[in-house]
């Protein structure tokens, strides 16, 4: 899968901290194939500076963040959680909306790199997944989802948009099968 890269958006120990992880979540998130196949990982974190002068009190998703002191540098809660921590040579995005397209420079990175195709994993699936493939399609690359390691509160939520919403712009995969794919095209 030459030009890819694996996004691993918004695990964040604060934001996993809300979800339930009982299934081996972390597990699943399919790094350890992306590193077999020598794929670039872009981890994207949502980040505010101090004061959280981004967030509008408009913005029902992040206003409850605003003046709390989450999600800024130097709270623990925003930090990668230890189970999926970036190497070295990872390259870590900070987006200040849902997206990670949204008040990044992901698109910049990407495009200076020549990735054309991002493997999209991430909390939550009707969150910053479902708001980065929509912007990821828009932007014409290619999309895969792997559905299992991606992560939503509501299990209905998660199952309507990988089977029914997701496959009309992206492949949605297994992360075993995606392993496959990777292991079939020779890395």
């Amino acid at each position: 899968m030459p030009h890819s890269a694996l996004l691993v958006m918004d695990v964040q120990r604060s934001v996993l901290g809300r979800y339930d992880t009982s299934g081996d979540y972390l597990g699943r998130l399919g790094e350890a194939a992306a590193r077999a196949a020598e794929l670039p990982v872009i981890h994207v974190v949502v980040g505010f500076r101090r004061g959280h002068p981004e967030v509008s009190p408009r913005n029902k998703s992040f206003s409850a963040v605003a003046g709390s002191g989450r999600l800024v540098t130097g709270d623990p809660g925003a930090e990668i959680h230890p189970d999926v921590a970036p190497r070295p040579e990872d390259v870590i995005v900070t987006k200040r909306r849902v997206s990670a397209f949204a008040g990044s420079d992901l698109d910049l990175v990407l495009r200076s790199a020549g990735i054309e195709h991002l493997v999209l994993t991430g909390i939550a699936t009707s969150g910053v997944v479902l708001s980065t493939l929509r912007q990821a399609a828009d932007l014409d690359f290619r999309l895969t989802v792997l559905a299992y390691a991606c992560l939503d509160a509501d299990p209905e939520v998660h199952r309507v948009l990988t089977e029914k919403v997701f496959p009309r712009q992206a492949d949605v995969l297994s992360v075993a099968d995606w392993t496959k794919g990777l292991a079939g095209d020779g890395g």
